[in-house]
């Protein structure tokens, strides 16, 4: 975890899973979290820095697997799924829910998130089902600030098709990829 600037009420925080995806989001003044990779990280991450400081709004910016050939480009989250914890049969055996889908609000897509790089068929058709992009990170991100109170965006940037060119994919794009959030980030945050 590191946190790059001071974190402000009046100013959001936006968060990234690695220093590859913050490069271009150090050209404005907004505080920046990277949490490292996987939900445990981002979770602990968000959690410690909400525990300590109040920021407007947390914003998740990162790459992400497209799970359906015809996404390209950036998008913001409408709703976030956990896709590699079973909730149903967890709610069978206990009667709680422990990974319930987030509304984000809007029209926007869905993402899902597991610890899991997805790069193979098989496993991309099968969450395809049920979501449009697949990452590591935003779900988690997104339970830590709903739990604190405070707003949260996801915005994420198609890096590969989360097949098995997925790993190659994403480390010739990562920036590329930094530079359209980092372009998202001046355009669409005040």
């Amino acid at each position: 975890m590191r946190l790059h600037r001071t974190i402000s009420p009046d100013l959001p925080l936006l968060v990234v899973a690695l220093e590859e995806e913050s490069a271009h989001l150090h050209m404005t003044e907004l505080p920046v979290l990277v949490t490292g990779v996987g939900k445990v990280n981002a979770a602990v991450a968000v959690a410690t820095i909400l525990g300590q400081w109040s920021p407007r709004e947390v914003i998740n910016l990162g790459t992400a697997g497209a799970l359906h050939d015809d996404l390209v480009g950036t998008h913001v989250i409408s709703t976030v799924v956990e896709h590699d914890l079973d909730d149903a049969s967890i709610f069978d055996l206990v009667g709680l829910h422990a990974s319930e889908p987030i509304d984000l609000g809007g029209a926007g897509l869905t993402l899902a998130t597991g610890d899991a790089f997805v790069a193979d068929g098989a496993t991309r058709v099968a969450l395809a089902a049920r979501a449009h992009l697949v990452d590591m990170e935003g779900y988690a991100v997104a339970r830590a600030a709903v739990t604190a109170g405070v707003p949260v965006r996801l915005v994420k940037r198609v890096s590969d098709l989360a097949d098995e060119g997925a790993g190659r994919s994403w480390q010739e794009s990562v920036d590329d990829c930094a530079e359209h959030l980092g372009a998202w980030v001046r355009e669409f945050v005040r």
